[in-house]
């Protein structure tokens, strides 16, 4: 009779530990994945902002020269800034699902491993 309660207690303090090690390993994994996540999205937004910052000063360059080019230094903005307002027509209506797809991918795989 004595060795009933022995079992029984011994089955409930491994249950215990095995549902403790269970939470702190969905605990690891979930911190692993958000780590990548966040580690994935710095690395990419600090080349996104480079690349930003070399568009930026090359385009007022271009300006520049074109507007020498032509005389009044403002033409030359307002032909970059038509170049980009086509370009941000023709990517709206034509290449949206092009862009649209592929980056909601690209987080969704992220998110999943």
């Amino acid at each position: 009779m004595e060795d009933a309660p022995n079992a029984f207690e011994e089955l409930y303090a491994r249950g215990e530990a095995y549902t403790k090690t269970s939470i702190e390993l969905a605990k690891l994994k979930a911190l692993e994945a958000a780590t990548q996540i966040v580690t994935t999205m710095i690395w990419r937004l600090s080349v996104i902002v480079t690349l930003s910052l070399f568009a930026l000063v090359f385009n007022i360059g271009v300006a520049l020269w074109l507007g020498e080019v032509l005389g009044k230094s403002y033409y030359g903005f307002f032909i970059v800034a038509g170049f980009y307002l086509l370009t941000g027509v023709v990517l709206h209506f034509f290449l949206r699902s092009w862009i649209k797809k592929p980056v909601s991918d690209l987080i969704i795989t992220q998110a999943l491993q």
